[in-house]
């Protein structure tokens, strides 16, 4: 006999799919044919993903007002034509779309099986989609070669000059391993289901490593502003914090059933991830100013300048591609779903 419910109605985790419930979460879940009105009260509901969604979708609005900061800043206002903030708008673009897109799939994910999985195809996208806005940034402002111009041999940059992988690969190989992470976790949603946590906390510390080239580069050699070692460490270290709670599942793995609603190791995981992002973006507003406060106008620095294809286009590139995958598991995820309802009709009719 189908289970009824109200719409206030949270299940236990022997009552729901077993690909919607959670590791160590016991109880709060949502009945997965949630109407779209339903899954919008719902964020005024303690259910197991009430958390998870206000504390990305609230990490818009902070996430906005530090940004906002640079436009109180006279020597570094952001401006829409100018190409020196293009990248910066691409990077603001990219941790708009992962928090936003975090926080729906975490809202709208009970809306049925086929979108819960879409939604979540669509979180490891903007997440991926981030990784190459960050990297854009880094390279126009962190780039080894934005050391302000001077004395060329006063220029700790020189050795540099010659390097391919920054100048030709580093944003390539950024774009090649977002795709790759995004086909990774996606296909953890098909398979790999009992490591999946750590495959997709793993998978990504591939595009960190990859976007903070430079930083390390920097790191090892300067110059550095005074404020890049300080907020990139602090920004490792919440990174670093966010890959344990993914992992371990901690609290909820001591004490299954006391942390259903609030105090889960997903809510941690998504507010260390924020911390992380804040101090990335600290950082970046850091170096923009060094640049701003040490280039003379008047010259050029020896890393080409950003150009709307160079920025823009790239990120288009990579979301076309990444938009590619996601249909693609989109289409396989729903025939699979087709499947599935053919036989649970056939044996009712048998």
């Amino acid at each position: 006999m189908p289970l009824r419910r109200k719409p206030s109605h949270l299940l236990l985790h022997t009552q729901v799919p077993a690909r919607v419930t959670e590791s160590f979460i016991l109880s709060g879940y949502r009945f997965p044919d949630y109407s779209f009105l339903e899954c919008l009260l719902s964020a005024f509901q303690p259910t197991n993903e009430t958390g998870n969604f206000w504390t990305h979708f609230l990490a818009v609005f902070v996430f906005a007002l530090s940004f906002l900061e640079l436009f109180f800043t006279r020597d570094s206002t952001p401006s829409f034509s100018d190409p020196f903030f293009y990248p910066l708008w691409n990077y603001v673009i990219g941790v708009f779309g992962l928090l936003l897109a975090s926080s729906m799939a975490h809202l709208f994910n009970s809306m049925s099986l086929l979108v819960r999985e879409i939604c979540f195809f669509v979180d490891y996208g903007t997440i991926s989609a981030y990784t190459v806005g960050s990297s854009l940034a880094y390279f126009y402002y962190i780039h080894p070669q934005t050391a302000a111009p001077g004395n060329a041999s006063s220029d700790p940059w020189q050795p540099l000059r010659g390097v391919g992988f920054f100048d030709t690969l580093y944003i390539p190989s950024a774009c090649l391993v977002a795709v790759i992470c995004t086909l990774a976790c996606c296909s953890t949603r098909r398979r790999w289901r009992k490591y999946r946590y750590i495959i997709r906390t793993f998978v990504f510390l591939l595009p960190f490593t990859v976007a903070s080239a430079p930083i390390f580069y920097r790191l090892y050699a300067g110059p550095l502003n005074g404020t890049l070692a300080p907020f990139f460490y602090r920004h490792c270290f919440w990174l670093l914090a966010s890959a344990v709670f993914n992992v371990s599942k901690i609290p909820e793995r001591f004490s299954p059933g006391k942390f259903d609603i609030w105090g889960h190791s997903h809510q941690w995981f998504h507010c260390c991830t924020f911390m992380s992002i804040l101090d990335e973006l600290r950082m970046i507003k850091g170096e923009i100013r060094w640049l701003s406060a040490v280039t003379d106008p008047a010259a050029e620095l020896p890393l080409a300048a950003a150009t709307l294809c160079s920025t823009y286009g790239v990120m288009f590139g990579v979301q076309c591609c990444i938009g590619g995958i996601i249909s693609a598991f989109a289409v396989r995820a729903s025939g699979d779903h087709s499947e599935k309802a053919v036989d649970v009709n056939q044996r009712k009719c048998s």
